[in-house]
């Protein structure tokens, strides 16, 4: 099976290739995102209980079950804070035809009465021109404020008021089991704000969203999600947000079960700091390219006069020798610095390298072990700051 990026529309499927990824509660975005995880949430009203408690009496007694009420009161709550994300961008068309226009389509969620909208980075990647439309069917032109792509989040900005803006109570994706209710709430193939039902099927996956980058501690999901989804929220059954959807396994492109999302965790570090700086601030070590060894990580590339230079790691060994009127220039890989260990976590590929340094900020000193003509011994850097372009492991 393929990893498919559960979005929507030609601009988005053109620049994804083999990897496809595909009520009216009224907490605060400061509230909600910046709360500890784990803090109390407002539960759902249970019949017999609660302002609308005969509403569902009611309800229960026209047949409804226990679980369709569930699964009514979730839609009900949230439904309001999902909106349709529609792109368009500039694609290829050939020797002939030039560039043309494309369009994509995805999901987000509000997240405070601001107008700051949470999707995947992948949702709107490259766009040209980005429309969110509400519940109520109004279309805001969006702005992208901030972005981290190795994680696969972005976060939009509409001039709305604050009345239409409904933002989602973030719950906490560190307390899940396996087994667990969960909803999919998004607009797979442009069908607006539909309610999909399932489990959570699995935890702790690593989704591979970037060259040489993985996302940890994924949830996999069986609730049927389709290009379209992608940026949704995932829901438990008190109507809190637990992940944003971003992709399926599949041959066919569509769902076939396996359905994975972005912990909200995740999401509640990364979004302060793109609404703030408009990316995620994160150290940097000075290596920029590196090939995987029998031992570890070799040095390939390092940024001349960075953190690792400073520190005295050592790169492949250059040579030059004038041989007449030329220069002939030979490259002895095998006398880099071989990276075992950080902060004595082994590490045997980037991403795990990545992982470490992912969650570091500039001014923090990490410990490389490292092996030198076979030899092993400590290296300690003080990491710089960083520009996630620059990263090409």
């Amino acid at each position: 099976m393929r990893t498919v990026l559960a979005c929507f529309g030609s601009a988005v499927l053109a620049a994804v290739f083999t990897t496809w990824l595909m009520g009216n509660h009224r907490e605060p975005f400061g509230e909600a995102l910046g709360g500890p995880p784990g803090a109390a949430q407002p539960a759902l009203p249970s019949p017999g209980t609660g302002e609308d408690a005969g509403d569902a009496q009611r309800l229960l007694e026209n047949g409804l079950t226990p679980d369709e009420l569930a699964n009514i009161r979730v839609y009900e709550r949230c439904n309001r804070s999902v909106v349709n994300i529609s792109t368009v961008t500039v694609v290829e068309g050939g020797l002939f035809f030039g560039a043309l226009p494309g369009e994509g389509n995805g999901s987000g969620s509000v997240i405070d009465r601001q107008g700051h909208i949470l999707t995947n980075f992948h949702v709107v990647q490259g766009a040209r021109q980005i429309q969110v439309t509400l519940y109520n069917e109004e279309m805001f032109d969006g702005e992208m404020i901030g972005a981290d792509p190795i994680n696969d989040i972005a976060v939009l900005k509409i001039k709305a008021p604050e009345e239409l803006l409904e933002p989602m109570a973030f719950g906490n994706s560190d307390s899940l089991r396996v087994g667990m209710r969960v909803f999919a709430l998004g607009n797979p193939f442009g069908l607006f704000r539909t309610m999909s039902t399932g489990i959570i099927s699995s935890l702790n996956r690593s989704l591979a969203i970037q060259e040489n980058w993985e996302i940890k501690s994924i949830i996999q999901i069986d609730a049927s999600i389709n290009p379209g989804n992608s940026g949704g929220p995932l829901l438990d059954t008190r109507g809190r947000l637990i992940g944003m959807n971003t992709a399926i396994a599949s041959k066919v492109q569509q769902s076939a079960g396996i359905g994975f999302a972005i912990p909200v965790n995740l999401v509640r570090r990364v979004v302060p700091e793109l609404i703030k700086h408009g990316k995620v601030i994160r150290g940097d070590i000075g290596i920029t390219h590196v090939t995987v060894a029998e031992e570890g990580l070799r040095i390939a590339r390092m940024t001349p006069g960075g953190p690792a230079e400073r520190a005295g790691l050592q790169g492949p060994r250059v040579t030059r020798q004038r041989i007449g009127p030329w220069l002939r220039q030979t490259i002895d890989k095998s006398a880099a610095d071989v990276i075992v260990a950080i902060d004595g976590q082994p590490v045997s590929t980037p991403s795990q390298f990545l992982t470490v340094i992912e969650v570091k900020k500039p001014g923090d000193v990490v410990e490389l072990t490292i092996l030198r003509n076979r030899q092993k011994m400590q290296v300690r850097i003080t990491l710089g700051s960083d520009n996630p372009k620059e990263i090409r492991l």
